[in-house]
């Protein structure tokens, strides 16, 4: 499958980002730059992209940090405040900030006025190799992660990598999941070069990491080249997810968040489960990511009733799929055969969830 040429963007490995704004806005027209951050970011990330953007007038929307803020009504207000300051369709919007920001200021963008340019700045390792490139934007809606949402690339995605120095553990955390999903489903080599990786220290090496970004960057951008709107290969970005969202949710229902990566680990170790009883993956995957996820993640917190829950979310993915001849929807995973060989549309029985779950709940 080609992928044409509007679907493409680049992804820029950067310091300083100094060196490359300036490329990327001289054709803005005056007054038609807008910036969109959180109150996170806002504080730790936007003098460095004030300084690099340097006398440039921009307008400046900061919304409240967190999950709580990606849906409709934060959109609403990122419509007005663009109509307010007289945006048309040569306008350019940065996104800066983590992955709620680039989904959220990406799904205005490509809705205002049918469709304006915008640049993703992550300010999170999660963001870097996962929400921020791939096209994908989005909000939650109706209890539905990414519920509403487009297929729709950014001008670019600009990579600093000192503001990875401004994480929280936890943060540094939840980005290496999806780096070590990047691995299981697509390169066995920079699995185990990520499992070498000591990111437990308190300081963690950065130029090493920056090596194993780069890395899984590649490996992300290569599968969106070839499957943009997600018809297919794309799919097994999927893998961890269809449990991860549903722990996920689970949390938030009790008004609890949890780091997307964390979900995602947690959901990676029961799919994994799924993957070595029914595509005969290898155990030794599944040992190896167990104790990572006891030694750095911890475990989820459950019970009985809310494994009810939890497939009840599962049944709401987007991924899932009716097959012909019936109305119930099937729920969709992607499983490994090995590491670096997913499968994508899979199902398991009811009996195969629930003894996942359970070795997920007893680790």
């Amino acid at each position: 499958m080609t992928t044409s040429a509007q679907h493409k963007h680049c992804t820029l490995l950067s310091a300083p980002i100094a060196d490359e704004l300036p490329h990327i806005l001289c054709n803005v027209p005056k007054g038609q730059l807008f910036v969109l951050t959180d109150s996170h970011s806002a504080e730790y990330c936007l003098q460095m992209l004030g300084l690099s953007i340097g006398d440039i007038p921009y307008h400046l929307l900061t919304i409240e940090a967190g999950e709580k803020s990606k849906n409709l009504s934060s959109v609403q207000v990122i419509w007005d405040f663009l109509f307010q300051h007289g945006a048309t369709r040569q306008a350019l919007l940065i996104n800066l900030g983590g992955g709620m920001i680039t989904d959220l200021g990406g799904f205005a963008a490509a809705t205002y006025m049918r469709g304006i340019s915008f640049l993703n700045i992550p300010t999170t390792l999660l963001a870097m190799v996962d929400a921020s490139s791939g096209g994908k934007t989005g909000i939650n809606y109706q209890g539905v992660k990414n519920g509403i949402g487009t297929f729709t690339a950014p001008l670019a995605t600009l990579i600093y990598p000192p503001f990875l120095q401004t994480l929280p553990p936890s943060e540094w955390l939840s980005g290496y999941a999806e780096m070590l999903k990047h691995g299981l489903i697509m390169n066995a080599k920079h699995w185990h070069e990520l499992l070498a990786y000591d990111l437990l220290t308190t300081t963690p090496a950065l130029p090493q990491l920056m090596i194993l970004l780069n890395d899984t960057i590649r490996i992300k951008q290569q599968i969106v080249e070839a499957d943009f709107r997600e018809q297919g290969l794309r799919r097994i970005l999927n893998f961890g997810h269809t449990i991860g969202h549903a722990i996920e949710e689970s949390y938030a229902k009790q008004g609890r968040h949890v780091p997307h990566g964390y979900c995602v680990m947690w959901g990676m170790v029961a799919e994994l489960y799924l993957s070595v009883i029914k595509m005969g993956c290898p155990r030794e995957a599944l040992t190896q990511m167990s104790h990572l996820m006891i030694d750095a993640y911890g475990r989820p917190e459950c019970n009985c009733r809310q494994i009810d829950a939890l497939k009840q979310w599962m049944l709401k993915d987007k991924k899932n799929f009716v097959e012909q001849g019936t109305v119930e929807p099937q729920i969709s995973f992607t499983l490994l055969r090995n590491i670096g060989d997913a499968v994508v549309n899979q199902t398991v029985t009811d009996d195969e969830l629930d003894e996942a779950l359970e070795y997920l709940f007893s680790l």
